[in-house]
């Protein structure tokens, strides 16, 4: 049994994607392909009836005995300038909407997938593999070297080959035997550029990210200010330059068997035209058959050296990407019930433990939590604690290793992320810029309910979002001839994008970072009022915030530290006091020096 992820398995499926995709230009494009290549073998025929004729013509010959078989061959050339024109443009149209297409099944794919999957660098060099796969239109482009290889390379070479084997067994034959063992070593080569492609997935990743960082607005500031342009530059220099090594290297290995190749084609060449000559003398063959046949030998071979060492070539170059594309779109989908999201059942967390992917040690070790319907709950605890894991665990973001997370009565294990999503509300610290208006950056937060403009004004009023001259209508981003804002102002917008969106669980991750102290305590007493039929958990590292929670939970090492109020927790004098302390004195220190 041949391996799923074999040549023929991948061309076969590539090839019913193309069809499936491009719908009936595909299909018309591939029968314009057929058309093209019979057409060669035509051609070859009414040649030797030309050569033939004219051999056999007398002064005294009809015009039309010589004039019909030229004039038809002229025809026959015309049309295979304009078939072959007419595919090509039919290939690139298919091509261009496929593309898109592709992109959109990798996308949808994706969003299916389990969120942890995205903390797994593999899967992230899976993922630039299959995206570099669709956008430079490999997948394309391998599906068309296979449909060509069938539709107009083996009709084309079966069609000329049981014409010359009709003439002589033996000129068929040659041809045989020079084609197959060129493709047996085209086949050879799949493995180097899939072996290549492996090695440089990683490095590419890395090399696209150092030019980011000094070529794209997000990074470039820090980078110049930092100093850290020539870094970063001799960083992609660098990671470039194993690139192109290792693929100088692979392409060293595939030239020589490219060599070898066109020598087993130059070979089966000579010996044709050997054999031609013979059958010729010996009167196997007629003079007009010999002419036809020579003056189109060398085509044939330049023909079948295209396909093997052109064509076929490309295809075992394309087979390590597309086959990264199909193993990623292969990859098992996590089929989960789903559940009625229930608040009044609160969230319940039991002994759970929780790792990332490719990690020995647990992020989460063996918490138990119980939060109730309207309780406000704040986490805090230092860099590393376990804050955010815990978080996306209580909103069914990630699943546990170990334990029960039911969230709203839904066991995350089993309910899909759909049932459980529709009645949560996130704001998180690395929150999206989105590059649209205004008012789209707050309602893409629940985009199934009816805009009203109002309502969008009213929870900017709350978080007191200046709107500085501009209006509902303003482009948020240069890039489109808009405006940009500042960290605060974008702050403030998605705390509106999460108050809009209707929930009864609302979590927000540190989502005050770039607002003053005194804004966000003022800001965090409106959010009570906005807030005060829902469940909400506050993460902060300030905790001068968290005594506006109902408890707090204090995480250390990934483990429950202390639960309890601001003050049941003060009086302790553990990490939580010693912490809060610590902020309060700070902030002492600063207020007098102003």
């Amino acid at each position: 049994m041949l391996d799923k992820y074999s040549p023929f398995h991948m061309a076969a499926r590539a090839c019913g994607d193309y069809f499936r995709l491009s719908r009936g230009l595909g299909v018309f494009e591939q029968i314009t392909v057929i058309a093209h290549s019979l057409s060669w073998t035509l051609g070859l025929i009414l040649t030797q009836v030309l050569f033939d004729a004219v051999a056999a013509s007398t002064v005294y010959t009809n015009f039309w005995y010589i004039g019909t078989p030229l004039a038809i061959l002229v025809l026959i050339t015309i049309f295979q300038q304009v078939i072959s024109g007419a595919s090509d443009f039919l290939f690139v149209k298919a091509s261009y909407n496929n593309m898109a297409k592709f992109m959109m099944r990798l996308q949808y794919k994706l969003s299916k997938l389990a969120a942890i999957k995205f903390e797994d660098t593999d899967f992230l060099n899976d993922i630039d593999r299959s995206k570099n796969c669709i956008s430079n239109q490999v997948l394309g482009m391998f599906a068309y070297v296979c449909l060509r290889g069938i539709t107009y390379y083996f009709v084309l070479f079966a069609s000329i080959a049981v014409y010359l084997f009709y003439l002589s067994p033996l000129l068929g034959l040659v041809i045989l035997m020079a084609f197959i063992p060129a493709v047996f070593g085209q086949i050879a080569r799949v493995k180097l550029f899939s072996n290549l492609e492996d090695e440089v997935a990683a490095l590419r990743r890395k090399n696209d990210y150092y030019k980011q960082a000094v070529t794209s607005k997000r990074l470039f500031n820090e980078t110049r200010i930092l100093g850290a342009y020539i870094y970063f530059k001799n960083l992609f220099i660098e990671t470039l330059t194993l690139i192109n090594k290792k693929t100088w290297k692979t392409e060293k290995k595939a030239f020589l068997m490219r060599l070898i190749l066109n020598l087993v084609s130059i070979i089966g060449l000579v010996v044709s035209i050997i054999l031609l000559f013979q059958a010729t003398i010996s009167g196997d063959i007629s003079i007009g058959a010999f002419a036809a046949i020579f003056a189109v030998l060398s085509q044939i071979f330049s023909i079948m050296q295209d396909a093997v060492s052109d064509s076929l070539s490309k295809g075992s170059r394309y087979l390590g990407q597309v086959k990264n594309y199909y193993r990623l779109m292969d990859i098992e989908e996590t089929k989960k019930e789903d559940g009625i999201f229930d608040i009044d059942k609160g969230v319940e967390v039991f002994d759970v433990s929780f790792s990332y992917p490719n990690r020995s040690d647990l992020a989460i070790k063996e918490v138990s939590l119980s939060i109730k319907k309207g309780e406000t709950l704040a986490i805090v605890g230092k860099n590393g604690s376990g804050k955010t894991t815990l978080v996306r665990l209580l909103i069914g973001l990630y699943s546990p290793d170990k334990g029960i997370v039911r969230v709203a009565g839904l066991d995350t294990q089993k309910v899909n992320s759909k049932s459980i999503f529709k009645g949560v509300s996130a704001i998180f610290q690395n929150f999206q810029r989105y590059k649209m208006t205004l008012e789209k950056n707050v309602c893409i937060s629940d985009t199934k309910k009816p805009v009203k403009k109002e309502e969008i004004i009213k929870v900017l009023d709350y978080t007191e979002f200046n709107y500085n001259n501009i209006n509902l209508d303003t482009m948020l981003s240069p890039e489109f001839d808009g405006i940009d804002l500042s960290g605060g102002q974008w702050q403030r917008l998605s705390i509106s994008r999460g108050i809009y969106r209707k929930s009864d669980f609302m979590v927000l991750d540190e989502p005050t970072s770039s607002i003053d102290p005194l804004e966000e305590t003022k800001l965090y007493n409106q959010f009570r009022n906005i807030s005060k039929d829902k469940t909400v958990v506050i993460v902060t590292h300030r905790l001068g915030l968290a005594k506006l929670a109902d408890r707090i939970v204090v995480m250390e090492n990934g483990k429950i530290d202390s639960i309890g109020t601001h003050t049941e927790l003060i009086e302790k004098e553990g990490v939580y006091a010693y912490m809060y302390n610590l902020q309060a004195e700070s902030f002492k220190s600063t207020l007098s020096k102003i």
